[in-house]
């Protein structure tokens, strides 16, 4: 785990004690998958409760709030031997978390929408995780474990451009799947699209994103991109512009991997 002290002794019970700091969607999506998975979810410390005391009696202290306010709530929690400090931020690392000893970044890969669905989108899901010491690294691996989740270790340099990678992957792609719907014909729903849209995800997971490329900016067809921008409205050419860009720039990179 980046940034492990394994001189760290740990002893962990296995389930543990978790108090959430700040039970919204991501955070009560965390207690109840958690709570579910057998762990022991202490009372939460909520919007104007003082967290002061957010380390009495666990194993684990998860900051769940916006990611502004982790540092300042984090400072204000008391510092207990042995008790891990958590967030779920994707693009912060360990350090917002001081002055605790022991700290964790744990970032699940997941659309959280609420506790409920998010409970059961954390089972099984990736979790990006940093850790301070050879204690923390173990309680962030007991967690993964509960949820039969998989560890995803990221050093804390990298935590941003992991952060960005994720939010491509889930934010760029539904804005994009809201241009199919704006580009398509009236009377064609976005639903009539979407199973080609999971057969390609599918494809990308099977042969990786150059192998699963089709298309004319795939084939180097300029008369059928040209009839495209013809037919969209002018303000959604700058997106379908840079993204056949982006298409035929990964075709072109294959081609001369393959020495073609």
């Amino acid at each position: 785990m980046p940034g492990a002290d394994t001189t760290d002794p740990v002893v962990l019970p296995r389930p543990g004690v978790v108090r959430i700091v700040g039970p919204g969607r991501a955070g009560g999506a965390l207690a109840r998958a958690l709570a579910g998975a057998g762990w022991t979810v202490a009372p939460p410390v909520r919007h104007g409760d003082d967290p002061a005391t957010a380390t009495d009696g666990v194993e684990l202290v998860v900051v769940a709030t916006p990611d502004a306010a982790i540092a300042d709530v984090a400072a204000a929690v008391a510092p207990r031997d042995g008790v891990v400090v958590a967030h779920l931020s994707g693009s912060l690392g360990t350090g917002v978390l001081a002055p605790h000893a022991h700290r964790v970044a744990l970032h699940p890969l997941a659309s959280l929408p609420d506790a409920e669905v998010g409970a059961e989108r954390l089972q099984g899901a990736w979790f990006a995780v940093t850790a301070s010491t050879a204690r923390a690294s173990a309680v962030a691996g007991a967690v993964v474990d509960a949820l039969g989740g998989r560890l995803l270790a990221v050093a804390d340099e990298d935590r941003v451009a992991h952060h960005a990678a994720a939010s491509i992957a889930a934010n760029h792609l539904v804005a994009l799947l809201a241009q199919v719907e704006r580009i398509a014909p009236d009377g064609v729903p976005l639903h009539a699209y979407l199973d080609m849209v999971r057969a390609t995800v599918d494809n990308v997971a099977r042969l990786g994103p150059a192998a699963a490329l089709t298309g004319p900016a795939a084939r180097g067809d300029t008369a059928t991109i040209e009839r495209h921008l013809a037919a969209i409205p002018a303000d959604e050419r700058p997106a379908y512009l840079a993204l056949s860009a982006r298409a035929a720039r990964l075709a072109a990179d294959a081609r001369e991997a393959s020495g073609g």
